[in-house]
């Protein structure tokens, strides 16, 4: 993609054909490399820089970390959201790209006069929604529209998305969003001039095993004046992203889902080998001896790691382990039979 050319650079360039180091007929008659000349589309130009597009992904990738640890919370699963392109297209080639059923929902960009687009794919929302109501998230491989009691559980997920989006902004500028409406049909949402470039991040959002679309729609005329200011010196994805107070936040988030983790966790009250003639020679009432004593402590065992030593016992008729230590290094090292 062409870098926008400064006005200085216009200035010098026209300084040198006016004084005969650059010849346009060079360029026609072949005297000139060719492969050092970049094609220009007057009819697509490009109204956002390199830089500004940099710029623009360190931010959403911002937004797609704070995303994904919300959803982590709220599903209870993985979910990792990462940016796979930030494009220039008319808006008419945005709206044809949408598919037929989607989520398409409409937001304020506060404090200018244009709108955004959210774009979900059917089936990450009613993957949110079996997740969110206790399912296990396997939703029908062909997409639906979804329910206007699905719309509501999804609102509140996408009115959070909203916000943390406008924190990831908060590096560049004030910038808040405000979720309007939510339609299904592309044809009915009009937020630019078919003609109008519009600025497209897209996502990958990956949920357990299944990978979901998510796009978002700038309209440039609405981010006009905050596209001017950007450059290089603004913006320091590493300072956005890791600063103390991110970094506690994130800690924090994170000790949370630990303490709400299940694990399991299994007593083991002895051992014993036994040949493969014996196994088949088993009949009820025979006695497998174990080569812990009915004294000896026995191991618990925490996600399959041994963690402590216990006695098992019994608490209202039901079996149960009293735990008495943690276990030493000496203890996990297992006698040979």
């Amino acid at each position: 993609m062409a870098e926008v050319l400064s006005q200085h650079e216009i200035d010098n360039l026209l300084k040198e054909m006016n004084a005969g180091s650059f010849d346009v007929d060079d360029l026609l008659m072949g005297r000139v490399n060719r492969g050092d000349i970049l094609n220009y589309d007057f009819r697509r130009p490009n109204r956002i820089s390199k830089n500004q597009v940099r710029i623009l992904q360190n931010i959403h990738e911002s937004f797609a970390e704070i995303f994904s640890y919300y959803l982590v919370s709220k599903l209870q699963t993985v979910v990792t959201i990462s940016v796979t392109s930030v494009d220039q297209l008319f808006y008419s080639e945005f709206i044809l790209s949408v598919s037929n059923p989607s989520c398409l929902y409409i937001f304020e960009i506060i404090g200018t006069d244009g709108n955004g687009i959210m774009e979900i794919s059917p089936q990450l929302a009613l993957t949110v929604v079996e997740r969110l109501l206790g399912g296990s998230g396997e939703v029908e491989a062909e997409a639906r529209t979804i329910t206007p009691i699905e719309q509501a559980v999804v609102r509140g997920i996408v009115e959070h998305s909203l916000s943390d989006l406008s924190n990831a902004w908060k590096s560049i500028a004030d910038l808040n969003f405000r979720y309007q409406r939510l339609e299904m049909e592309a044809d009915f949402v009009q937020v630019a001039p078919a003609s109008e470039i519009v600025i497209v991040i897209s996502f990958d959002v990956i949920i357990g095993p299944s990978t979901f679309m998510m796009n978002l729609c700038f309209p440039t005329f609405a981010l006009e004046d905050i596209l001017a200011k950007l450059n290089r010196q603004q913006i320091n994805s590493n300072t956005m992203r890791h600063t103390p107070a991110k970094m506690r936040e994130n800690a924090d988030i994170i000790k949370q889902q630990m303490s709400t983790t299940y694990l399991p966790v299994m007593a083991e009250l002895g051992k014993a080998y036994i040949s493969a003639q014996e196994l088949l020679e088993l009949k009820p009432g025979d006695v497998i001896k174990l080569k812990k004593k009915i004294n000896d402590e026995i191991d618990v065992s925490i996600a399959g790691k041994k963690k402590f030593a216990a006695r098992p016992g019994t608490v209202d008729n039901k079996k149960s382990v009293k735990i008495n230590r943690l276990l030493a290094d000496d203890d996990l090292i297992e006698d040979d039979y």
